[in-house]
């Protein structure tokens, strides 16, 4: 059973992703917090799985809320931020705050449990349409590559190539087709990559990619 817990300041947004929720048999809502403290003391107390957190929130906001929780040691609790087309500023600062996923508030039922069931599993998750408009926003901030971390050295030549695919939002199967190898050899690649750069999970390895500079807004190939 995955264990959720839903974080926003909107009653009725909080009703209805949990009546979206416990509808399924392998989803239960174990709580709800209209605020980041009080967001940051229920996935204390109740430790769920999955923390759905709404990017802008009263008192504390998530991304806040989201560092604080992952600031005090490991935790077996998953963000999955909520946020909308609007707050486009908030979605790189809660990438690096170490939220797993990111959902934009119009999502439809359907995709909001797959996003669920996703991170719950130990993978990041990114909205497509989150994902562009973060790219775009690379493009206002310094040149990558000019704070390139040393850990980097310790890749080998394909971990270089995996984690550049990874960067431009590429599945593991579409990385797998694209260097004529398997998912499952993929996946050891990305086992490798996160042990090595001490990456929390894909969505962490998105943002070195770019900061490292191996990857640049608009580049495909």
């Amino acid at each position: 059973m995955i264990r959720v817990l839903i974080a926003d300041d909107q009653a009725l947004v909080r009703g209805g992703f949990r009546m979206i929720l416990d509808s399924r048999d392998d989803i239960e809502v174990v709580g709800e917090a209209a605020d980041g403290i009080e967001a940051l003391e229920a996935t204390r107390r109740l430790a769920p799985d999955v923390v759905l957190m709404d990017v802008r929130m009263p008192g504390l906001d998530g991304i806040e809320a989201t560092r604080s929780l992952l600031r005090d040691g490991p935790s077996q609790s998953r963000v999955l931020m909520l946020t909308t087309f609007d707050l486009d500023e908030y979605v790189y600062k809660a990438m690096r705050a170490g939220a797993s996923g990111f959902l934009v508030k119009t999502v439809d039922p359907a995709e909001l449990v797959r996003a669920v069931r996703v991170v719950a599993s130990g993978e990041a998750l990114l909205a497509q349409s989150i994902t562009k408009r973060l790219l775009e926003r690379f493009l206002q901030l310094p040149p990558p590559g000019t704070a390139l971390p040393p850990q980097i050295d310790q890749l080998t030549d394909r971990e270089i190539e995996v984690l550049t695919l990874v960067g431009r939002g590429l599945s593991n199967a579409e990385i797998a087709e694209a260097l004529f190898l398997s998912q499952t050899t993929i996946k050891t690649h990305l086992a490798h990559i996160f042990a090595k750069l001490a990456l929390r999970d894909r969505v962490q390895a998105v943002v070195l990619a770019y900061e490292a500079g191996l990857v640049r807004p608009g580049a495909t190939e």
